[in-house]
């Protein structure tokens, strides 16, 4: 499945913060996490993590479900996945193409020399 370059500019946006980042390693490493747990990871205020995750959130990488008076935080894959899937399936035929080209060639020149040389 195509994203729209809307999706992909909010995601690229999203991803453009380090904090934001540090964020995402956080929830893939521990899913279901609180909003506290991933603030004691940070030197900054707990509403300004939750002014990140929001973002995060907004871009489709993160997901949070209400579980009583907290918030479970999960990492989302799949706008990643889209991003992966728009540049590296058009681009890695495109340079696969190209690296089989040379392989082949430098195959027949190996193997003309052999046979001038035999």
């Amino acid at each position: 499945m195509q994203a729209n370059p809307d999706t992909l500019d909010t995601v690229f946006a999203a991803l453009a913060h380090p904090a934001r980042r540090r964020m995402l390693d956080l929830l893939v490493q521990a899913p279901g996490c609180s909003v506290k747990w991933v603030a004691s990871h940070f030197d900054f205020s707990r509403i300004a993590v939750m002014k990140h995750l929001a973002v995060l959130e907004d871009a489709g990488l993160a997901i949070s479900e209400k579980d009583g008076r907290t918030r479970q935080l999960y990492f989302n894959p799949v706008p990643i996945q889209q991003v992966y899937d728009r540049w590296t399936s058009q681009y890695s035929s495109f340079w696969a193409e190209r690296l089989t080209d040379v392989k082949g060639r430098v195959e027949a020149r190996a193997h003309r020399r052999k046979r001038k040389s035999a």
